[in-house]
């Protein structure tokens, strides 16, 4: 008779494994479970052994980016919409540096082939919604648009979440944004005034708390 497997278990050792990543422990099979009363098979029973258990790490870093964009509440204006998915974004990176991290290691397959399109497809409805509202021109490409907002934001997350750069860094992406927003046709006043809405405020709390972690001076 198959063994009931407890999702507690599951989730206890992918936390572990990222805590173990953001205090830069090696991750190895004994080192994973010390500590935490399963023995190493549970490593087996619930991931296939350590292939399967980065796999599904890299997964919960897109679920928790979907959960975090699925709270992002639309408006009535999709130019503020596509920054506040941004700023979203970037959050999540800041407060998940070391899923992020995996998210993107492509030596790993994902559990679910679709979980990063999904993400891009959020930014291509709001870039669609934005050219019917008469912001972008009809002539632009959803996707590439789309395409080049996830890269401004991915590039801020990469240099500041889990690069060298310091939060401040984050100020720049409301300027990027609103650059890429404008050559798009919308108009720059009110382009400029939409992506502020958006963006807000760089989740500095955040990084300053990655700060302490490091021991980084102040």
């Amino acid at each position: 008779m198959a063994r009931t497997k407890d999702p507690a278990v599951r989730s206890l050792l992918l936390d572990r494994a990222a805590q173990m990543l953001r205090t830069r422990q090696p991750v190895t099979l004994r080192t994973l479970v010390a500590g935490t009363g399963v023995s190493t098979m549970a490593v087996y029973t619930y991931f296939g052994g350590m292939d399967g258990l980065w796999k599904a790490l890299r997964q919960e870093g897109f679920t928790r980016l979907a959960t975090r964009l699925a709270a992002v509440k639309m408006s009535a204006d999709p130019v503020r919409d596509l920054a506040a998915l941004g700023a979203a974004y970037l959050a999540n990176a800041l407060e998940n540096p070391d899923l992020y991290r995996v998210m993107f290691d492509a030596g790993f397959d994902l559990e679910d082939g679709d979980a990063a399109d999904g993400t891009l497809h959020r930014l291509v409805r709001s870039v669609e919604r934005a050219q019917a509202s008469g912001r972008f021109r009809d002539e632009v490409d959803p996707l590439e648009l789309a395409t080049q907002s996830w890269t401004i934001g991915h590039g801020l997350a990469s240099l500041v979440a889990t690069g060298p750069l310091p939060h401040q860094t984050l100020a720049h992406g409301a300027p990027m944004l609103t650059a890429l927003f404008t050559s798009a046709g919308d108009e720059p006043a009110r382009c400029r005034q939409s992506v502020e809405q958006g963006w807000g405020q760089p989740p500095g709390a955040v990084a300053d708390r990655r700060a302490v972690v490091r021991g980084d001076p102040a």
